[in-house]
């Protein structure tokens, strides 16, 4: 097996014609992550939100998959993975999604706590991470303004109020509401992973100290971080925060877009991944 500079095998670069297939991945400890690859070119993993799952990427899947490898997994516990019965760590999930597929490096496409995982995962891993994308991301060490909208967002998290948290998710995350574009799909979505979430947030494990705020400055991949205008305000800080302070990022604001953005405007976030990954 032979590598490339993007880390892609004489395999991968071999299935430019091959169709989308859903493959099994073996967790860390136990378990299966549902993952799904096709295309063919230089590899990317998307990553999706807390309460989310793969279905995030479906509009654009295709036309990515026509220049890349691409990887889309569903998160420990939330689509169709199992759940969790154990402590588990969403970086070593992903480093383990990377391993199974023979991938030494790859790009990163993140949304969210996707994002955050991304960051997370090239500040303990830079060697393996080609490229950034970072959509309406959190970043760990992050400190949340105290506004009630997100006081009741975490409280619901906390006590596990799964009913709660779906319709706050939706009322605060997807903020354009359900005659936007993607609207339904984003329901059926946050409802079906309510109960699961509550289950993965508690055995996903957070090692102390494991801030990527701080460390920003220290990221050595080409960075691109978007969010969309319609999105949380405070996700406007974030991305701020990260054009700012890791070198070379590049930022952009989407218009008509809220946290949602591959529903809301999947033709502009596909043109502009395709144009910042390698």
């Amino acid at each position: 097996m032979f590598w490339n500079d993007h880390g892609v095998t004489t395999d991968s670069r071999e299935r430019s014609d091959m169709p989308l297939r859903e493959v099994s991945v073996p967790a860390p400890g136990g378990g299966r992550l549902w993952a799904e690859r096709g295309g063919g070119g230089s590899p990317v993993v998307l990553l999706h939100g807390a309460g989310m799952d793969s279905r995030l990427w479906d509009a654009v899947v295709p036309e990515l998959a026509r220049h890349h490898d691409v990887i889309r997994y569903d998160a420990r516990g939330l689509g169709r993975s199992t759940p969790p019965g154990k402590p588990f760590s969403d970086v070593e999930d992903l480093r383990a999604v990377l391993d199974h597929f023979g991938l030494r490096r790859a790009a990163l496409v993140g949304l969210s706590m996707g994002g955050e995982t991304a960051l997370d995962f090239v500040l303990a891993h830079p060697e393996r991470v080609t490229a950034l994308a970072l959509i309406g991301a959190s970043v760990s060490g992050h400190v949340w303004p105290q506004r009630p909208e997100l006081a009741a967002y975490d409280t619901a998290r906390r006590e596990r109020e799964t009913a709660t948290l779906a319709e706050l998710e939706l009322t605060i995350w997807a903020a354009m509401g359900r005659t936007a574009p993607g609207g339904e799909l984003i329901e059926a979505m946050v409802a079906s992973n309510a109960e699961r979430r509550a289950v993965s947030e508690r055995h996903c494990v957070v090692p102390p100290g494991r801030d990527a705020e701080p460390h920003l400055g220290d990221i050595a991949a080409p960075t691109l971080v978007i969010h969309g205008d319609q999105d949380h305000p405070e996700i406007a800080v974030i991305a701020g925060r990260l054009v700012t302070d890791i070198p070379g990022a590049r930022g952009e604001t989407i218009p008509d877009a809220d946290h949602y953005l591959p529903f809301r405007t999947p033709e502009r976030l596909t043109k502009l991944l395709l144009s910042h990954l390698p």
